[in-house]
């Protein structure tokens, strides 16, 4: 390669750090483990990059060749991230039980981070394939499928490019992203709406929604959310199935009493909200980040992670009330 010297070699890569932050966080599902797997990308590149030759392939190709031996290596031993749906049946109310790890759950991130285009149409792929549900829906594949699929269908690579950075055949490539479509076609999530700041119907939702639950009107909240709604905690398997359950439950409960809800930048392509408790001063404290999907002008989805507080800042939330 042409360029040795490190001043022209690291703007080039840092160049990269977006599209792999998206790369690596759909094959892993882990925003904890994005930045490690980036890094580690970056660290190895740079060390290799006597050895990049331009002429068998693009720079973007032999990084993320680089990137996906990070991944598939952090998979090697993992168990699949999931949401509370993916894992069993619908609670009928009662206890959480035990929670298992976060190595165990899909975990959000930021647009901020994700969204690397201003291409409408572009834009609106990445909203789609960074969604909670969609990423569950890749880590049902095994990890080499995986890579595939979200070179192929995703990035847009071609069939070349991506055996490249698979390390195999043609063929073989094209063979794992067949199967990785069948699967995930089994799977695929339900439609959603994307967040718009403009759209006064989604804004005066999100509105009523909020006051809804700061009031404890569990008849408003029932009305804002999509008859077949569903609404999760992590890191609980515990998880309710449609807007009847959803306010049976609340109406039992006033566990939320007090706690206040604030919009924070909408994350996979949905918006969040952080959820604050008041401690034994009143002060109230970051206590769940809220992923909300919309569906049709109702809320369909509620993903509320527990123990998220201290993430709040990546969300644009404040770290009190």
């Amino acid at each position: 390669m042409a360029v040795r010297d490190e001043s022209d070699v690291l703007p080039m890569l840092e160049s990269l750090r977006g599209p792999l932050t998206g790369y690596c966080y759909r094959v892993l599902g882990s925003a904890s483990e994005v930045d490690d797997a980036v890094q580690e990308t970056m660290v190895r590149a740079l060390r290799a990059i006597d050895g990049y030759d331009p002429e068998r392939a693009a720079l973007s190709t032999w990084v993320h060749k680089i990137a996906t031996n990070v991944c598939l290596d952090l998979l090697r031993s993992a168990r699949r991230r999931a949401l509370p749906w993916d894992m069993g049946p619908a609670s009928s109310g009662g206890g959480l039980g035990v929670p298992l790890p976060a190595a165990r759950w899909v975990e959000p991130m930021a647009d901020s981070r994700l969204m690397g285009s201003a291409d409408p149409a572009a834009l609106a792929t990445q909203r789609e394939t960074l969604r909670l549900a969609f990423v569950a829906a890749l880590q049902r594949l095994p990890p080499r499928q995986r890579v595939a699929l979200v070179l192929r269908d995703v990035l847009g690579f071609s069939a070349v490019e991506a055996a490249e950075v698979m390390g195999t055949s043609v063929a073989a490539g094209n063979s794992a992203l067949q199967r990785a479509r069948a699967t995930l076609e089994k799977h695929r999530p339900r439609p959603t709406d994307s967040p718009r700041l403009d759209d006064a119907g989604q804004l005066d939702l999100l509105h009523r929604y909020v006051t809804a639950f700061q009031t404890h009107d569990v008849h408003e909240l029932v009305a804002v959310l999509a008859h077949d709604a569903r609404s999760g905690m992590p890191p609980f398997l515990w998880w309710l199935d449609g807007a009847a359950q959803i306010g049976a439950v609340l109406a039992a409960s006033d566990a939320c009493a007090g706690d206040r809800l604030v919009p924070g930048e909408p994350a996979n392509g949905c918006w969040t909200l952080g959820q604050y408790r008041p401690d034994e001063d009143g002060v109230l404290r970051p206590f769940a980040l809220l992923v909300l999907e919309l569906r049709n002008g109702r809320i369909g989805e509620i993903v509320t992670f527990l123990g998220w507080g201290d993430r709040f800042a990546e969300f644009g939330l404040p770290d009190n009330l």
